[in-house]
């Protein structure tokens, strides 16, 4: 294997890496162009407790007490 340092190919390698960059910055260029960008609407939330929420939990509480499955009497 030859070293490019000593062969006169690092210059190719050096125009790889330059052509790569360029073609990054142009892409990046022509997005930022091209990107229109389109005013977005402010979100209004409901700021009203709804009550009907408060009852369902209090419902779901009561039913969580009761137990699916029977324990055993004695731990072993």
């Amino acid at each position: 294997m030859q070293n490019p340092f000593e062969s006169g190919h690092i210059k190719n390698y050096v125009l790889l890496y330059v052509s790569v960059v360029v073609i990054m910055i142009l892409f990046f260029i022509a997005s930022t162009l091209f990107h229109d960008v389109s005013k977005v609407d402010k979100k209004i939330f409901n700021k009203e407790v709804n009550k009907t929420n408060d009852l369902v939990v209090e419902k779901e509480t009561t039913k969580s007490k009761t137990f699916k499955f029977k324990l055993l009497d004695k731990a072993y």
